[in-house]
């Protein structure tokens, strides 16, 4: 069918020129105003859905500045809409327009529909790529909803931001925090009304968490390969829809309804104090690779999105070399170009301004933080980042590293950015397991990675430490399985990584022997309060403080059922090991010498007096460079000075704590700990312990001796 017989069909005009800002669909009591930026398009139409999917074209004939606008009377909040477009086809070349093909807006502030995968989600021929298609998409993708005026009451002044030293991360999913949850109504299951109900942030709050870090909720798609094999992108690593809530947790499911719940979910957890941060991949798009669906970008403006490789590079006439793929997933979105960069920014402003959204957890950031091909600290997102005056007062969070080679860049965002130190999570899993190779590099860890952050200024909670997330091994795994078990997955287990740096102690996966089980729970709870501890930022999986599994799955990224979600049973819950966690994060959260914003420098804070940092041997003597050289040392106390304290108080006062003595003992062998004499802290007590031979009250002296029997961590508050 020809493009000018093919417009006519269902077509009303006239339609009013409208405006060229705001971007998306702007709803006023008049007219809704509609704009889209495809600059290199020939024509263009705004398309408006009716409640029985009767669609009505309306072509845009005014173009400002690239962009596609016009203003349509009597479009109410709730009409689903898309856009087509026509122009040039050179797929080879970044043109990909289409005008069978209903585009999402990428300014859409919400989403309702499925992608069902299929011929027509193509731009292309399916069998002849170089061609195009002229099946039409419409009723199998995503469209659009416009959406009312913003009238939503935030009931009061919104929280101040937590400092990072006094922040606990909590990261979860959307639906898998409450869809086995029995004291949730069950309407509300997997929502963002269910994450909002008392019975999750009273949880919350009690374990100590001051933050959650939500699993991407940008509106997102699975991919056709995955929905082949009968199952879901669950995760959401796979966006299309940078402003819009994503509509399946929406308890309602009425269109646009999700936006109103977002909100009510962060108004929840800001009155408990808890902040909302979100992990956000706007490093590339559902479209996937040249292969992939025509869905809302590569319609609009293939060429200038998505990054390509050098014309020397390509292979001519291979479309498929003709993106380059930083990320894994086909794409890599191009934030040299200046309107992908600017729908990340204004998308980032929009979350923050309009949803009260406190910080972002940005995936694979090595990929967006590219000039041309070349990682670069000082590129055009990280300059424009550091420079808006709304992002700049937010909490930003790297995931450092892309799917390249040189893409892990560890310790080397510049501040104000905190990243990931997936070096703490190898170390300590190592270190539990029994293959540390000695306690230099734990040491390390425990205070901060001063190796990774000291040398560019930044403080010890750049490092946001952790021992699990959400993709690899539940701690619960950890220590249950040796090898990974994804045959779930339609993969023949070729996916996930192999180096999970787990132990099963003894037997794979379940078991009813009594003493293998206190093994991997007393791990698994050494586990947990050592990352409560460590100096840096401690981020808890959703589910780890009260033993979550996966059966051995460690990339259930597409399994939306009893396997990634938390079972909230008592009866399955290893709640010794909640108890730890909770007493952990209380420890932390009542003394400021267990969470200091200043580097520990191992000398005395004030002339004469002790030491704010010493490690301590388990014969009770300072470790010599012997003993750091040791690789057979397994045993480690870390004396922290309580008073005076290095950092000081919020205003320049000098603060003053208990101190404490915190043993750390990874080894099978028994192990007797000689307390330090000292003119310090010469008495304590007992205040958390993993070791059930010791328990929490017992006094403590200097000099004296604690035989323990396993691998433990042992807290001691002076008197």
């Amino acid at each position: 069918m020809s493009p000018g017989v093919w417009n006519e069909i269902g077509e009303r005009s006239p339609v009013w020129p409208g405006r060229l800002e705001p971007l998306g669909a702007t709803w006023g009591e008049e007219a809704t105003n509609f704009a889209v930026h495809a600059p290199r398009a020939t024509r263009a139409w705004v398309c408006t859905f009716d409640d029985d999917g009767t669609e009505t074209r309306h072509e845009l004939t005014a173009r400002t500045l690239g962009t596609w606008h016009g203003a349509l009377p009597g479009v109410a909040p709730g009409t689903a809409y898309g856009f087509r477009v026509d122009g040039p086809w050179d797929p080879a070349n970044g043109s990909r327009f289409n005008p069978a093909k209903l585009l999402l807006d990428p300014y859409a502030r919400a989403v309702c529909g499925r992608l069902l995968p299929g011929e027509s989600v193509h731009a292309h021929d399916v069998d002849a790529p170089d061609l195009r298609s002229d099946l039409d998409s419409a009723g199998n993708v995503p469209l659009a909803v416009v959406v009312g005026p913003d009238d939503f009451d935030w009931g009061g002044e919104r929280p101040k931001r937590q400092r990072w030293r006094d922040t606990v991360i909590y990261e979860l999913h959307v639906k898998g925090m409450t869809a086995l949850h029995d004291r949730v109504p069950e309407h509300l299951r997997g929502t963002y009304a269910g994450l909002a109900d008392p019975a999750v942030v009273d949880y919350l709050t009690d374990l100590g968490v001051t933050a959650v870090e939500l699993l991407p909720v940008h509106h997102f798609v699975s991919e056709p390969s995955v929905s082949a094999r009968g199952l879901v992108n669950y995760w959401g690593y796979n966006s299309i829809g940078y402003f819009a809530p994503h509509a399946a947790y929406s308890a309602s499911g009425e269109r646009g309804q999700q936006v109103t719940e977002f909100k009510q979910m962060v108004r929840a957890f800001h009155a408990a104090g808890i902040e909302v941060y979100l992990d956000v991949v706007y490093n590339h798009t559902a479209e996937a690779g040249p292969d992939g669906p025509t869905l809302s970008f590569r319609g609009l403006d293939d060429h200038a999105f998505y990054r390509r490789p050098p014309e020397a590079d390509r292979q001519p006439g291979n479309t498929a070399d003709h993106y380059w793929d930083a990320t894994g997933c086909g794409n890599t979105v191009d934030t040299d170009d200046p309107f992908a960069l600017r729908v990340i920014l204004d998308s980032l402003r929009y979350w923050a301004d309009e949803m009260h959204v406190d910080g972002f957890r940005f995936d694979l950031l090595s990929a967006l933080s590219r000039t041309d091909r070349e990682i670069d600290m000082r590129s055009r997102f990280m300059t424009a980042v550091a420079q808006d005056p709304v992002l700049r007062g937010v909490k930003l969070i790297a995931e450092p590293w892309d799917a390249t080679m040189d893409g892990y860049v560890v310790g080397r965002c510049p501040p104000p950015w905190v990243e990931w130190n997936d070096q703490y999570r190898d170390t300590m899993r190592d270190y539990w397991r029994g293959e540390s190779a000695g306690i230099r590099e734990v040491a390390t860890r425990l205070a901060g990675s001063s190796d990774l952050y000291a040398d560019d200024g930044r403080s010890p909670y750049a490092s946001v430490n952790f021992v699990t997330a959400h993709d690899g091994f539940t701690v619960r795994d950890l220590v249950s399985f040796a090898r990974k078990h994804n045959e779930a997955n339609g993969e023949a287990n070729r996916d996930g990584t192999d180096n999970n740096r787990s132990a099963n102690h003894g037997v794979e996966g379940d078991t009813d022997d009594q003493k293998i089980l206190a093994v991997r729970r007393r791990t698994a709870a050494n586990l947990m309060v050592t990352l409560c501890l460590s100096n840096g930022v401690p981020m808890i999986t959703a589910g780890d403080e009260r033993g979550r599994t996966q059966r051995g799955n460690n990339n259930a990224y597409c399994q939306d059922n009893e396997v990634s979600w938390i079972d909230w049973r008592p009866d399955d819950a290893w709640l010794d090991v909640y108890e730890l966690t909770k007493t952990a994060l209380r420890l932390r959260r009542e003394h400021h010498a267990l969470r200091q914003r200043h580097w520990f420098e191992g000398r005395p804070t004030m002339k004469g007096g002790p030491k704010d940092l010493a490690w301590l041997h388990p014969e009770g003597r300072e470790m010599t460079t012997a003993d750091w050289h040791d690789e057979s040392l397994t045993t480690l106390g870390m004396f922290v000075l309580g008073s005076p304290l290095r950092s000081p108080g919020p205003r320049g006062e000098q603060q003053s704590d208990r101190s404490f003595v915190i043993w750390y003992h990874s080894g099978d062998d028994p192990v007797d700990l000689v307390l330090p004499e000292n003119p310090w802290a010469r008495a304590g007590e007992v205040v958390l312990s993993t070791a059930p031979e010791i328990t929490v009250g017992t006094p403590v002296g200097d000099g004296q001796v604690l035989s323990l029997t396993g691998p433990s961590v042992v807290v001691l508050r002076s008197v």
